[in-house]
């Protein structure tokens, strides 16, 4: 099968924790052939949704140059003439992001099978998505407004606030309901009010991590990422200096995954990345969910061979 990823710059992959990278060795391990290409190689030409790829193999220690690829020659393929497109380019989701899935939804149409569904992404931002799903998280606001942000404050006393566009725990603060930098925080995050952003009640937690749970196809790892806050920090993003740890699922967790498993794959949303903390659902991540490596190593769990299975499966449902 020949397999396309639509992936950050090669030389910004971490290989040692990428989930793209997880995949792409389980691909050719399976004796399919991988194509790259960037954001900016995808082209609408002659009413075909293009892209400017180029074929990847990769070597199991570091070349001369550093490089743990090599790629072929470039050339303009079609999208429909792969066998799956992959879409995992990182966050941030701006305008290119957005203009992306729609030359991929494009693509649909001439034939293409994308992974995740480009407009699902679109449809699901990663923070308020959660809010489809009321019965699994914690109180939560989502405003521009700053006294709405003060009630809901004044309420629960100790609060995550956090923009509706960040990853890797960026620009997520939490407030006390004593805190005396409390208005410098609302105009920075919220642009003076002209900047929706999400506020949740504190999870305590948090302590114990900030779970990573992967849907692929609709089924949960049995594994989850607990990724551990460092000393004196509320954010367990890896990102962020968090540990991560994998264990089982809980009760909770599997209810969670569940619950949503199902519903999200009917979407067109193969890999999804739940975040969960204590009991709470608190986002659903779909444009480049992580965690596999990670998990693969503490458990010899294959994610990224489950992946495989769900895109091998997903092909042969097409023909």
């Amino acid at each position: 099968m020949k397999l396309a990823f639509i992936i950050d710059q090669l030389d910004s992959i971490k290989t040692a924790k990428d989930s793209s990278y997880a995949m792409m060795r389980e691909a050719i391990a399976r004796n399919h052939q991988i194509y790259v290409l960037y954001r900016h190689d995808l082209a609408l030409s002659d009413n075909t949704v293009t892209g400017f790829c180029r074929s990847l193999t990769l070597t199991d220690t570091p070349l001369q140059d550093g490089h743990w690829y090599r790629t072929g020659a470039s050339a303009t393929v079609p999208l429909n003439q792969f066998d799956a497109v992959l879409m995992r380019k990182d966050p941030p989701f701006d305008l290119e992001y957005v203009y992306s899935t729609y030359l991929l939804e494009l693509a649909q149409t001439q034939g293409a099978f994308v992974i995740n569904d480009p407009r699902a992404i679109r449809d699901h931002n990663e923070k308020l998505a959660i809010a489809q799903f009321p019965q699994w998280i914690a109180p939560t606001l989502v405003t521009s407004q700053a006294h709405l942000i003060r009630e809901f404050l004044a309420r629960h006393q100790d609060i995550i606030l956090k923009p509706l566009d960040g990853m890797g725990g960026a620009s997520v603060f939490r407030v006390h309901s004593a805190d005396h930098n409390i208005s410098v925080i609302l105009e920075t995050l919220t642009h003076y009010g002209t900047r929706t952003i999400m506020a949740q009640r504190f999870i305590p937690e948090i302590t114990q991590g900030d779970k990573r749970i992967l849907l692929i196809g609709g089924k949960p790892v049995p594994y989850a990422l607990a990724r551990i806050p460092k000393p004196g920090e509320s954010r367990g993003n890896l990102a962020a200096g968090g540990t991560g740890r994998a264990q089982p699922l809980s009760a909770r967790d599997q209810a969670i995954a569940e619950s949503l498993g199902p519903e999200l794959a009917k979407r067109g949303l193969m890999l999804v990345g739940l975040d969960v903390i204590g009991d709470y659902l608190t986002e659903i991540n779909v444009t480049s969910p992580t965690g596999m490596q990670e998990i693969t190593k503490q458990t010899d769990f294959n994610a990224a061979g489950m992946m495989l299975d769900a895109i091998e499966s997903g092909i042969r449902d097409r023909h």
